[in-house]
């Protein structure tokens, strides 16, 4: 029997979840563009449509999206956002590929306009209302889509490509057969995975949900081509499940080049702080502080490096050792601040260094916590705050209304994060940021009611979602 063939491949290149716009007050829900538009037109032209993955890995773009953008038939590419990543990759499909990308961007109340090196270029607008598309907008951007896509597909005699454009001779890159064939089967793999690590994450009992991502495991070391995204896919799945041990193990079983990636190093790092056996807290410390010393320094790593020694701090106090609580909490301060200093539009060093300052309880660190809350709230505002669809943005709110004494804002903020918690240890480490807080409200005397009764609907929530 002859093999069917391919449908041919649409790979979308575009921000991910909600972003907000930097230039206006709303945020774009980037998912609900590609659900209700993008795939729908795709499934009409009979294409196949992968997107590309949320974060570069450890700060490159790896081998499968070259691969994606080389070997995909079409790319459709979203410039809303001026998104780096994004750029990138229209940038290696156009001196790659002559024909077959195409751009579409939303356009802004105030006129949103291309990149002037990409004003020539035809791009599908679309319009939103505060960040939304209406039902009519969507039925035209979908048809639109749909007429761009076919022209793409059926027409191989226009050049869209400016460099094919202007470069007579240009040759571009051609692959051969089998390469095209060896990414293919990569692509159904990687689909097949992901759908199966989905599976896992909707399981209720924790040790069938480990069973289940420790075949998933084996299918993909054992495979010729172990993809890094796969792998760090794995870990979140392994770290959702709390499951410690086999997130490390993980690790270590990964391909030298995969484990020397800051992501993985940094969720290494986690996992073993989380565990925290013999010696697993000094390595994790040892781990992060490397990364620092090796590469740019990073708001991301700083906050794990920070919740090491909060972690520290805290264990600390149940021992009833004063001396060392006090240095580790001020080595939490630290990281976390300088975190915050790197990148002050990353809220959560910001929201950590505020509970601590509050905690530490000092003339000066109460001072300094004047300062750092607004830039926090600011921080957090600009991505939705308690509007917004990321837990983390969510329980920011929660936390600084709790600070503040803000208790309605604060029980509002609690009811939506557990409607939205997807993984019980996000809760639990929300449970425990607000007791930090209570604790430095019992140290001044301060009514501690709602805060308990907050912290009990988080550690309820948390044991339900897994019973």
């Amino acid at each position: 029997m002859n093999k069917l063939a391919p449908k041919p491949l649409l790979f979308v290149a575009m921000p991910f979840g909600t972003k907000r716009d930097p230039a206006e007050r709303y945020e774009i829900d980037f998912d609900a563009v590609y659900e209700k538009a993008i795939k729908p037109a795709a499934h009409d032209c009979d294409l196949e449509v992968i997107r590309a993955d949320e974060e570069v890995v450890g700060g490159f773009v790896h081998t499968a999206m070259y691969e994606r953008l080389l070997l995909a038939e079409i790319v459709l590419a979203d410039l809303t956002l001026a998104n780096p990543n994004v750029f990138y990759e229209l940038g290696v499909r156009h001196a790659a590929r002559p024909r077959s990308t195409v751009l579409m961007f939303a356009k802004r109340a105030s006129g949103r306009q291309l990149p002037f090196d990409l004003a020539p270029i035809r791009a599908i607008p679309y319009e939103l209302l505060d960040g939304v598309m209406s039902d009519e907008e969507v039925v035209r951007l979908e048809s639109e889509l749909k007429q761009r896509l076919q022209i793409a597909r059926e027409d191989r005699e226009v050049q869209d490509s400016p460099i094919f454009q202007l470069i007579k001779g240009y040759p571009g890159i051609s692959l051969a057969h089998d390469v095209t064939e060896s990414f293919r089967d990569r692509v159904g793999f990687v689909g097949d995975i992901r759908g199966r690590l989905k599976e896992v994450r909707a399981q209720k009992d924790v040790d069938s949900a480990k069973a289940l991502v420790s075949d998933v495991k084996q299918v993909v070391l054992e495979s010729k081509d172990t993809s890094p995204e796969l792998l760090i896919d794995l870990m979140i799945t392994y770290r959702d499940l709390e499951a410690w041990n086999e997130m490390i193990s993980l690790t270590e079983a990964c391909p030298t080049e995969i484990k020397n990636l800051i992501t993985v190093q940094e969720q290494l790092s986690l996992a073993l702080n989380r565990r925290n056996e013999n010696g697993d807290r000094d390595r994790a410390r040892e781990i992060l502080q490397a990364v620092i010393r090796e590469n740019a320094p990073s708001s991301e790593t700083y906050g794990i490096l920070g919740r090491v020694y909060k972690d520290e701090f805290e264990e600390a106090l149940r021992a009833g050792q004063q001396n060392r609580a006090r240095a580790a909490l001020d080595e939490a301060i630290e990281a976390y601040k300088t975190g915050f200093e790197v990148d002050p539009r990353d809220y959560y060093p910001g929201v950590n260094l505020a509970t601590l300052l509050l905690r530490k309880g000092t003339p000066e660190a109460l001072k300094e916590l004047e300062q750092v809350r607004p830039v926090v709230s600011f921080a957090v505002t600009r991505r939705g705050g308690i509007q917004s669809a990321d837990y983390w943005d969510v329980v920011t709110v929660l936390e600084l209304s709790a600070m503040g004494e803000d208790w309605q804002t604060a029980k509002r903020a609690a009811g939506k994060a557990v409607l939205i918690a997807d993984a019980p240890w996000t809760l639990r480490t929300t449970a425990r940021n607000l007791r930090i807080i209570k604790d430095s409200f019992d140290q001044r005397n301060k009514s501690t009611t709602e805060l308990r009764q907050l912290i009990t609907e988080l550690e309820n929530a948390a044991d339900e979602m897994r019973s």
